[in-house]
């Protein structure tokens, strides 16, 4: 089993797919199960963002410890990663021209990315959490952007782009965290889950 920096043993269960989150994960040294938790991901027509990605991480955690509890009492993680222009939701895009009009919208500009997350323990209490990071492009000119359509790197992605991918060149700053940029918190997420062990001991 591995374990943190400060020799906290992690052993959860991810209920996520996503690669990224995976490799950060792993980064750190911890030790999880994956099994992704799916539900139907459309926003409430009152919710703001926050509550919006806090819903979500929270219902795709829930449905993975309903398979599990009382049997499996290993702490559930899972999580929900949109963009935010001014406020509008840029979430992934369905196909091409959608993520060619996000990307010349967030051209030259600000904007947030914002991660909720939930950490589910095995008495079924729950830690959630959000975090934004902002993040400011480069002035994109019409040839990049078809570029990176080209690659297909697009896809499944909110607001169109992957930071760790061929998207980095295009990101002049970043104010907060890079890996909530790339779709989970590590810092926030490591400290949650040696927050519980420490509870659990």
């Amino acid at each position: 089993m591995s374990r943190v920096a400060d020799g906290t043993t992690a052993c959860f269960i991810l209920a996520s797919a996503s690669p990224r989150r995976r490799d950060l994960l792993r980064s750190a040294g911890l030790s999880f199960d994956i099994e992704p938790g799916e539900i139907e991901e459309s926003r409430h027509g009152d919710e703001t963002p926050r509550q919006y990605v806090r819903r979500l991480a929270a219902q795709k955690a829930r449905v993975v410890a309903t398979r599990h509890r009382p049997a499996d009492r290993r702490p559930i993680l899972a999580a929900d990663t949109v963009v935010l222009l001014e406020g509008e939701l840029l979430e992934k895009p369905e196909h091409r021209q959608a993520a060619r009009q996000m990307l010349g919208r967030l051209s030259g500009r600000w904007h947030e990315v914002m991660t909720g997350f939930c950490v589910i323990d095995g008495a079924g209490g729950e830690h959630l959490e959000e975090v934004v990071t902002r993040v400011r492009f480069k002035s994109l000119c019409a040839r990049e952007i078809e570029a990176y359509l080209d690659v297909g790197e697009y896809r499944d992605k909110a607001g169109a782009y992957g930071v760790q991918g061929g998207a980095g060149y295009m990101v002049r700053e970043i104010s907060g965290s890079y890996t909530n940029v790339v779709g989970l918190p590590l810092c926030q997420v490591v400290e949650a889950l040696q927050q519980l062990a420490s509870g659990a001991a």
